[in-house]
């Protein structure tokens, strides 16, 4: 993953990313010696929100499956959640 400095980025501005993005789809940003940020190209990050999507996606069902979730239409959830709500606490 390539590297930029806080300081390239006031020297050079967005050039500087470009040339980093030029060959690597991600690149980190360091101020004062540490990583601190992630850049990358739109196409880069809408891969990887389809990807947690995808994962969220297959998580549920897995949740689904393993009975760890309910499938219920909206009138019968908040007729639940108005149960729970009006059951006394202690």
């Amino acid at each position: 993953m390539s590297q930029l400095t806080a300081n390239d980025l006031k020297v050079r501005g967005i050039a500087a990313i470009e040339s980093a993005l030029a060959e690597q789809t991600e690149a980190t940003i360091s101020v004062r010696g540490k990583d601190r940020f992630v850049v990358m190209d739109m196409a880069q990050y809408h891969y990887l929100r389809e990807c947690e999507l995808e994962a969220a996606l297959i998580q549920s069902r897995a949740d689904l499956a393993a009975g760890r979730a309910l499938q219920e239409s909206a009138q019968d959830h908040m007729a639940r959640l108005d149960a729970m709500l009006s059951k006394p606490t202690h």
